[in-house]
């Protein structure tokens, strides 16, 4: 072997390879990828407002959201994250909750007359005194003691779906 040869072969790409692993570590390349936090930022709402009424707010997220005693009824909230989100004493009157995501909030005193939770996953929600009058709940999937104190108050037939909560809830 020619030592042009050789050195084309054998010393050029390990000479290549040092300089290469040494600019590298010199000048190091800084991450571009989206985190977590800025990817939901993207869709998180940003204006809650105390009157919210009929707004459409379809896939929209709250997490950790103060939403205590706003006004959310005749909302479109189809497909909306509502994780570890306050909404005690809110109007969710006639809302379209079709597929949320609702993970640990809290529904208490909130009035969910003829709402609409089909498809639901509401686990470790609460619901002490909500008003669900009309409300359909139909294949949501709800924490077991949630669902029966539902059951000890559910009344009356959503005005869309034309189902009784009881019988959306799987009352006995």
């Amino acid at each position: 072997m020619l030592l042009p040869e050789l050195f084309r072969k054998h010393l050029l790409p390990v000479l290549f390879g040092v300089l290469l692993t040494s600019s590298l570590i010199s000048f190091p390349i800084a991450a571009q990828a989206i985190t977590a936090p800025e990817l939901r930022g993207q869709f998180a709402v940003q204006d809650i407002s105390d009157d919210m009424h009929g707004r459409d707010l379809k896939e929209k997220e709250f997490l950790k959201a103060d939403l205590r005693g706003v006004d959310l009824s005749e909302t479109d909230l189809r497909g909306a994250v509502i994780n570890t989100s306050q909404l005690q004493g809110a109007d969710l009157h006639g809302a379209n909750l079709e597929d949320v995501v609702a993970f640990s909030s809290r529904f208490d005193e909130t009035d969910l007359s003829d709402a609409n939770f089909t498809n639901a996953m509401l686990m470790q929600s609460r619901f002490v005194d909500a008003r669900i009058e009309g409300t359909d709940f139909t294949n949501a999937v709800i924490d077991l003691t949630q669902m029966k104190a539902l059951c000890g108050r559910a009344s009356g037939v959503n005005s869309v779906s034309g189902v009784s909560t009881r019988e959306s809830l799987g009352c006995r």
